[in-house]
């Protein structure tokens, strides 16, 4: 899938935007929305000015801000959604999730972020995500054109209904939201909590890792993959799982339920009746 992207990140300045429609069309834009135009705009300006005074008047204390992520991390609820696993190049790509991302924001405080539909036409969004500390004024914005194209098995299928385009938007959009929170917090807090989690997930908490493995296998059953198929990917029986096994198929697992990749993307199908009965045939077992 193409797209264009603009990405910064900056602590004061951000570059020009890309150049906008033609003067006829601003010009006929300006006519019929002029009003709506200005009312918006001292919306927007107001809006900001008073995130900025909020910010301003109630600091945040760092000091509480990381007591508060370090406990969040401890919940297993929470370092249960902390990681995503995908393949890429015949390797395994994992990171902290955008629920992860959401959490230490909602804990450093002072922080505004989101993504935005810029515009939409001839079969594409304009979209932008972004994340802005209102204490230091740092910003994090990428902008990218997201094409109204779903892959469905091989090939690209044309996305026509206006549901199914806000739901590939904020798709792709919520991926850019996440690297976005993630530069404008400080990297000491990030990697801190991200070891916090991997604590939890490897037993720092009530329930044994053995029983959180076997919890994990009836969940991965819901979706349709078999004991027996993570013990092959695994290359070794569950119960011999370690802390750092579990965390990785967590990620599966978040990617999986999240749509990011898919069963075949990690686990081989289970032979069918027919395709043993073929390989039996062919040693002349039958």
């Amino acid at each position: 899938m193409s797209e264009e992207i603009m990405e910064y990140t900056s602590p004061s300045n951000p570059p020009a935007m890309p150049n906008m429609p033609g003067a006829g069309v601003m010009a006929q834009l300006d006519n019929i929305n002029q009003g709506t135009v200005a009312i918006e705009a001292s919306r927007a300006i107001a809006e900001a000015q008073g995130k900025l005074v909020i910010a301003k008047k109630f600091p945040r204390n760092e000091i509480a801000a990381y007591a508060k992520a370090m406990e969040a991390c401890q919940r297993p609820t929470m370092a249960a959604k902390a990681f995503y696993s995908f393949p890429r190049g015949g390797q395994t790509v994992e990171g902290p999730t955008i629920r992860f991302a959401e959490e230490l924001a909602r804990c450093w405080g002072n922080i505004d972020y989101g993504i935005k539909e810029l515009s939409q036409d001839d079969g594409k969004s304009e979209m932008q995500a972004y994340a802005w500390d209102l204490e230091t004024n740092a910003q994090s914005v990428q902008n990218f054109t997201n094409p109204h194209q779903r892959e469905q098995g091989k090939k690209m299928v044309t996305l026509t209904s206006q549901r199914d385009i806000y739901e590939n938007n904020a798709n792709m959009a919520t991926r850019r939201l996440r690297s976005r929170i993630l530069a404008i917090l400080p990297s000491w807090f990030v990697e801190d909590a991200i070891t916090e989690c991997k604590k939890t997930l490897a037993g720092k908490n009530d329930a044994p890792l053995i029983d959180r493995v076997k919890n994990m296998v009836v969940q991965f059953a819901k979706m349709g993959v078999t004991q027996e198929q993570i013990e092959k990917r695994l290359k070794k029986k569950i119960d011999t799982m370690n802390a750092d096994d579990f965390v990785e198929f967590i990620g599966i697992y978040n990617a999986i339920k999240q749509g990011e990749s898919r069963i075949a993307d990690w686990f081989e199908s289970e032979k069918v009746a027919s395709e043993l009965t073929n390989e039996l045939n062919e040693d002349g077992l039958l």
